[in-house]
């Protein structure tokens, strides 16, 4: 087994460079994450979120189980934890090489610091796997645990651990280096060489001193004058030749062991050690993407396997369905209320809705929800909800309120019409469309009209959409819609609302209904005083 293969979030080689390529990665940016609230609860740092999405079903396999054995096995995230300031010593060290290159002797020490640094890697990934080596399912650690109890319990690595101690001790045993000086006719140092290298320190002392102790031969590593602080009284260029002479003479007593030494270093470690190096953003993701999924469970919320189904199917149907970055933010306590909701092509159920209800009602919350539930898919993670059918999507394409810049130039409908374009010119049947009041810069009466125009494009486009919006009359527009589409061999388009209860109250509960106006307008209008008999209140006098 080989460490450079393996991989936490791809199978094998092959899908990795795929993915690399470009093959199976969905269509969602880093600006979609932000409009559906992804990145305010999981956004890595080394690399962008964007980066690890695919629409591989044996790479969203290999993830679940990846995650599965993280949640299962909390242990595994301490290891992880442990590994990861380990690796950015490493780092941190190699770019301190680079300012070094050239000087043997720091070069030297340097590359010592990283192979003990490695040695504590493969350590504290052997004692970590090996705690929990039974209760591993997934291909990843299970490999991973395999591939470093191999290495550690190797001859290689007994051997390399042999040759640093050694050499470890010869190094930090050295506390002193005894230099033999000639000098000139003017007692000015002409030429110097080691004589020893010691593993005592010299200290400080006077010829009185070492009389009054009558040992004046025992005790060489007394100085017969006081030791003075290296580079005290000297210029910066007399500081750099004396350090010159003396790394020039450490490189010469050591010139074996450092080609030896290279030779361990450049023919193994370096590799190993950059395939770990490289592991970081791997192990970010799932170490974060762990925290995640463990922060929603301790609310209290569920968290399911996908179903996952083929990307043809372009199917999307979720049972108790809930939005994880609200469900974070509610208070300690409160519970989020989850809907179902069903995208496919049979008969009782359709790819487009259009979703409508009172303002506050939990038409972004759902809207969001889908859009967080098909990223955590593309991402392999569990998903938000009791039980979730889903193919992957070759793009999310989301429509939000913005106060973006352009709208100076275009005018709000303008910029709108703009995005919802740029929508139509990447999107296919195997995409997923958000759209949260859209037109909402217009009159109800413009804002119909286009978004009726908008749902017919997206019916004989055929992908999955949810349509939240203030345009209740765009249902009376639903059976034209949908009779033109079947002519046309498009999809369906149906009608959800976002329910009230008794008084007015938001129940956030998400119908399959036609919308009524009117029963929005009495609530908005009850609400603020507005009705008739509220307003007779308010002035004071009674209905006659």
């Amino acid at each position: 087994m080989k460490l450079e293969n393996f991989s936490l979030l791809y199978p094998d080689s092959q899908t990795q460079r795929d993915h690399l390529a470009g093959v199976n990665v969905p269509d969602i940016d880093m600006y979609t994450l932000q409009e559906l609230g992804m990145l305010e609860i999981f956004n890595p740092q080394s690399t962008p979120l964007s980066d690890f999405f695919t629409s591989d079903p044996a790479v969203i396999s290999y993830r679940n189980q990846t995650f599965s054995d993280m949640l299962c096995n909390p242990a595994l995230t301490e290891t992880l934890h442990r590994l990861v300031p380990v690796l950015q010593d490493i780092t941190e060290l190699r770019r301190l090489e680079n300012d070094i290159a050239g000087e043997d002797t720091a070069s030297y020490l340097a590359s010592m610091t990283e192979i003990e640094l490695y040695i504590t890697c493969v350590d504290i990934l052997h004692k970590g796997m090996k705690e929990v080596r039974g209760n591993l399912h997934g291909a990843a650690f299970r490999r991973l645990a395999d591939c470093v109890t191999e290495l550690a319990e190797s001859d290689y690595y007994a051997e390399l651990n042999r040759k640093l101690s050694e050499l470890t001790r010869r190094v930090r045993e050295i506390r002193s280096v005894t230099i033999g000086v000639n000098l000139d006719a003017q007692l000015r140092p002409a030429q110097a060489g080691v004589l020893s290298i010691n593993a005592q320190p010299f200290k400080s002392g006077d010829v009185l001193d070492k009389i009054l102790r009558l040992n004046l031969k025992g005790d060489e590593y007394t100085c017969i004058a006081n030791l003075v602080p290296f580079g005290k009284k000297q210029s910066e260029n007399q500081k750099t030749a004396l350090s010159l002479a003396f790394n020039s003479a450490i490189n010469d007593v050591y010139r074996s062991s450092l080609r030896s030494w290279k030779k361990i270093v450049q023919g193994y470690v370096l590799e190993n050690t950059d395939f770990l190096l490289g592991l970081l953003p791997e192990i970010e993701f799932v170490v974060k993407g762990t925290q995640l999924q463990e922060s929603l469970r301790a609310r209290g919320c569920t968290l399911c396997e996908p179903d996952l189904r083929p990307m043809d199917e372009r199917v999307f149907v979720a049972d108790r369905l809930y939005n994880p970055a609200v469900a974070l933010k509610l208070p300690e306590g409160e519970t989020i209320v989850p809907n179902s909701i069903a995208f496919d092509t049979t008969p009782e159920n359709a790819m487009i809705y259009v979703l409508t209800g009172p303002n506050r009602g939990g038409k972004s919350v759902i809207t969001c929800a889908v859009g967080l539930c098909q990223v955590m898919l593309q991402l392999g993670m569990f998903l938000p909800a009791d039980t979730c059918r889903i193919s992957p999507a070759d793009g999310i394409y989301t429509h939000f309120p913005t106060g973006a810049d352009d709208t100076i130039d275009k005018g709000r409908l303008g910029e709108e019409c703009t995005r919802l374009g740029e929508i139509f010119d990447a999107v296919t049947a195997d995409s997923l469309v958000l759209l949260d009041e859209s037109l909402s810069s217009t009159g109800s009466f413009e804002a119909s009209y286009i978004a009726a125009e908008v749902l017919m494009g997206l019916c004989r486009v055929g992908c999955r959409c949810l349509f939240s919006t203030h345009l209740h009359e765009l249902a009376a527009e639903i059976d034209r819609i949908n009779a033109q589409s079947a002519a046309e061999g498009g999809a369906r388009v149906d009608t959800l609302v976002a329910g009230i209860e008794g008084e007015g109250k938001r129940s956030f509960v998400i119908k399959r209904a036609k919308p009524d106006g009117k029963s929005y307008a009495r609530d908005i209008a009850s609400r603020y005083g507005l009705t008739y008999e509220g307003i007779l209140q308010r002035i004071g006098k009674e209905k006659r």
